[in-house]
């Protein structure tokens, strides 16, 4: 494992909850909706992607989830994130270099370098603009012309959506910080009753006009989740492999319907480096 010393300026917040340890179990050892988003965004990506032994560049990688996954697909795994624990559990994992660093200062890799960046986690967390488009930025710069940059981001009513299924917008605490979050996608919780930290939620355009403002189009955007992620019944459907594969099949079928692209609770922008 290759850990560079150099700290990223991260929220103390934001590092306290991802040092809880949980990113590590949040997608494939976890049920619902997070295996949704975990399937679907391979699915998406092995459809995306160039063919292995491609370059990636996994930023804000967090514990080496999809980068693990890429590097037993054939693909070269660099993974670049913030917390400590993440760069420390990714470099466990077989093919994977992990560093420190901070997606809005790629320093340590040249211009044009890597066949794809992946931004599965930063933009979740850079409330202003210009850090998200700083970020961006730095994705094109490193990215081989004809490569490909690969953002997730958080739907902007996707709180709205998941507080009203599990019945805790009802609750006039929750329901201010959610009502807030939907009106300009800062989410800033209140230290009692939230299980989620300071971040940013987009609105499917919103993130299109920026990867055109940082030189990154035209883009092409994807519903990670559509909406079977608040159908009560997706979870054991999940434990049924022929129900899942139907399932995704489905989520195929409207991924880019521009009308539905906001029900889903993330989203995929995808763009080549021109």
């Amino acid at each position: 494992m290759d850990q560079s010393t150099s700290a990223p300026n991260l929220r103390p917040d934001i590092l306290a909850h991802y040092e809880l340890g949980q990113e590590a179990d949040r997608l494939s050892r976890r049920t619902g909706t997070g295996r949704l988003e975990f399937l679907r965004t391979k699915d998406l990506l092995s459809r995306t992607l160039p063919t292995p032994p491609a370059l990636v560049l996994d930023v804000g990688g967090g514990s080496g989830v999809y980068a693990a996954w890429l590097a037993q697909q054939g693909y070269r795994v660099e993974l670049v994130d913030p917390v400590p624990l993440h760069v420390e559990q990714a470099g466990r994992q077989p093919g994977v270099s992990a560093r420190l660093g901070d997606a809005r200062d790629l320093h340590d890799a040249a211009d044009a370098s890597v066949d794809v960046v992946l931004l599965l986690g930063p933009l979740y967390h850079l409330q202003e603009r210009e850090e998200r488009l700083a970020a961006l930025g730095e994705a094109r710069r490193v990215t081989r012309p004809g490569g490909i940059v690969v953002a997730a981001t958080i739907n902007r009513f996707s709180a709205l959506h998941d507080s009203l299924a599990k019945g805790v917008y009802y609750t006039p605490e929750r329901r201010v910080v959610i009502d807030a979050g939907t009106e300009n996608g800062r989410h800033i919780p209140r230290p009692e009753g939230s299980d989620f930290t300071t971040a940013f939620f987009h609105a499917p355009e919103q993130i299109a006009e920026e990867f055109t403002e940082a030189g990154l189009g035209p883009s092409r955007q994807y519903g990670i989740e559509g909406a079977a992620w608040l159908m009560p019944n997706t979870a054991t459907d999940l434990d049924d492999p022929e129900r899942t594969e139907v399932l995704l099949a489905a989520l195929r079928r409207t991924e880019s319907v521009p009308s539905l692209l906001g029900a889903s609770s993330h989203l995929l922008t995808v763009a080549e480096r021109g």
